[in-house]
């Protein structure tokens, strides 16, 4: 028992430490939410520790004299310093990880290292940059050993074995069943109807503070083998779903335009880091690090809009498919990643588009390569089709600039029209910037920033190279990132604010201009593209055209348990149950005031539609209709 303690203790303060390294994303909690959370979070704590430990617990408990064996017990304490030296391992990754997630780590991890996420040549990069972490978990191994030693478990010696047999047997008897009853509870987190899961935290905070009140093994173990996603059943009238939310897009009748389409995805694009949709930072002297796409934004449609996910993997199906990751693994690693999607590419494939998808990373990371070709991409460029490793930056792929060139050069030789996607790579931890720009570029606030301004660079020159091309006028570029980085200004680092991102559509001496004040999200792309050219076919796609205003304007993510929409200029946090939190975007822009028993009516409507969007999302992909046959 004074073991588990121990264990105990260090996921608690481990906690702590979580605390102090994001300290600056958990700024707006007060004294004593914060004392709130470090309370509620032993319970998460305490479950997390039974759960892993649970092998040693029933091996030590089990009314049996064997038990106390030396070799016996050797084998149990081997599992107990195993695990919990694992256990605190996680949470010491996410101290760092969290910065680039904003969720606690989960049971996806294995199946993203299994869809190629380069880990081999990117370990060694983070014990390099951040050694000081590998370090502090080491003091708390050696405080587990130290601490363990010195509460040895008193056995019994052999005169007093041999005696009392029957007594023995039945005080450990009832030990066992104590021990195993309270085990029990202890891993449900409680007597309630169900056990605790990760939805459970959203009930004690909102939705930016849940990952302070869980801990890493926790979010693991809640999310192995789980299944993806359950049937719903909110609305049992197929009417009365649709005429909510439908994600099925009638064509357009008349002529249909054959426009080049490049779709160009930006690494950890934040809206944070472009000067010219943050007007208002710093008494209006921020400038950003963006100076090209300042300048086109000028000659734009540009949205000041959401991503609908936190990592590359879960940014490209909604970008590319307009299916948001809503649920704990992005679509490409879950179950479902085999089912018949449509795609930018098969619906204008059909149409005499040639497709091509292009990424400097090493062929097969995160499994893109894979889900490009599943989705009718019929090129795919990568590392191994650019072929001059003298380009390669030694982490994750070919520099940007070079790779953009090799891209522009590509697209000359492609038969138009054509829908290409380019997704860049240099502003990615460790955010490498070549030696002869290392002077061009200024630090920012945060170190992604010197970076973001070298690919803004290398885009500014793939436009000067493109534009001198016959197929540039006749081009629909679209501009956004994959998902948010960092965010140093508070706002992004709300709710709300950790997912704004840019989403930018240029076409030459097009009418295609102006800032509208609508909600957008990166599944809208889609079919705002097929709007624009005039797409005559039914298809499906759960984002909105955002050029047409009679369509619902909302953004929707998924995190630690947690559904978000943004709508109507608030945000609402759905657990799947019950509305836990709502926020005016308009008045709140920090998120925090929770209106959830002040504004009833406006609660009352946004979950409806929440509903009614989660409804059609998860049995569409359970039953596999995310086509039209």
């Amino acid at each position: 028992m004074v073991r588990l303690l121990i264990v105990l203790a260090l996921l608690f303060l481990s906690r702590v430490f979580f605390y102090l390294f994001n300290i600056h994303y958990f700024s707006g909690l007060s004294f004593f939410e914060l004392l709130k959370i470090f309370f509620i979070g032993l319970r998460f704590d305490i479950s997390a520790l039974i759960i892993i430990n649970a092998p040693y617990i029933f091996f030590n408990i089990i009314p049996f004299r064997f038990k106390e064996k030396k070799i016996y017990q050797g084998i149990l304490n081997g599992y107990f310093f195993l695990i919990n030296t694992v256990a605190l391992a996680g949470n010491f990754i996410d101290l760092i990880y969290f910065r680039f997630t904003l969720k606690r780590t989960t049971a996806d991890i294995f199946s993203y290292l299994g869809v190629g996420g380069d880990f081999g040549q990117l370990v060694p990069q983070f014990i390099h940059d951040f050694w000081y972490i590998l370090i502090l978990w080491i003091v708390f191994i050696f405080l587990l050993v130290f601490l363990f030693n010195r509460f040895r478990v008193k056995r019994a010696g052999k005169s007093k074995a041999r005696g009392g047999g029957i007594k023995y047997y039945l005080i450990q008897t009832l030990l066992f069943l104590v021990i195993l009853f309270v085990s029990i509870i202890g891993i449900r987190g409680g007597f309630q109807l169900r056990p605790i899961s990760l939805i459970t935290a959203g009930n004690y905070t909102s939705a930016k503070n849940v990952p302070l009140l869980l801990n890493t093994p926790f979010s693991i173990v809640k999310t192995i083998n789980k299944q993806a996603l359950p049937t719903i059943r909110f609305y049992k009238k197929e009417g009365d779903l649709h005429r909510i939310y439908s994600p099925v897009h009638k064509g357009i009748p008349g002529s249909f335009r054959k426009n080049n389409i490049v779709i160009i995805i930006l690494e950890s694009f934040s809206r944070e880091h472009i000067g010219s949709l943050n007007k208002g930072i710093e008494h209006g002297n921020y400038t950003g690090f963006t100076p090209f796409l300042d300048s086109l934004i000028d000659q734009s449609l540009v949205y000041k809009a959401f991503a609908n996910g936190k990592t590359s993997i879960q940014g490209i199906p909604c970008i590319l498919s307009s299916i948001p990751s809503m649920m704990n693994e992005s679509y490409i690693q879950s179950t479902y990643a085999g089912n018949k999607v449509s795609s930018i590419a098969s619906l204008l494939k059909a149409k005499g588009y040639t497709t091509a998808f292009f990424h400097g990373g090493t062929n097969g990371t995160m499994g893109f390569d894979s889900y490009t070709r599943m989705v009718a991409f019929d090129h795919y460029y990568g590392r191994s089709e650019y072929n001059n490793e003298n380009d390669y930056d030694g982490k994750w792929g070919i520099r940007d600039e070079e790779f953009f060139q090799f891209t522009a050069k590509t697209l000359n030789t492609l038969k138009q029209p054509f829908v290409i996607s380019i997704f860049s790579l240099s502003s990615h931890h460790p955010y490498i910037v070549p030696k002869k720009y290392e002077n061009l570029f200024r630090e920012g606030h945060l170190p992604i920033q010197k970076s973001i301004m070298y690919t803004d660079f290398s885009l500014n020159r793939f436009f000067e190279t493109v534009k001198k091309m016959s197929w540039f006028d006749n081009a629909l570029f679209v501009i956004t990132a994959d998902h948010t980085s960092e965010g140093y200004f508070p706002y992004y680092q709300s709710d709300a604010g950790q997912y704004a991102v840019p989403i930018i559509f240029y076409m030459h001496n097009s009418a295609l201009r102006g800032k509208p004040d609508i909600v957008a999200q990166q599944i809208d792309i889609m079919p705002t593209i097929l709007s624009y050219l005039g797409y005559d076919r039914t298809y499906i796609a759960f984002g909105s055209n955002l050029l047409d205003p009679e369509q619902p304007h909302f953004s929707v993510h998924y995190i630690s348990g947690l559904y978000g929409l943004i709508k109507d200029d608030y945000l609402l946090e759905f657990n799947g149950d019950h509305t836990t939190g709502l926020y005016n975007l308009r008045t709140d822009t920090l998120q925090r005031k929770n209106l959830i028993k002040g504004d009833i009516p406006t609660k009352n409507n946004l979950e409806i539609f929440m509903k009614a969007f989660i409804q059609q999302y998860n049995n569409r992909i359970i039953e596999n209709r995310l086509t039209i046959d």
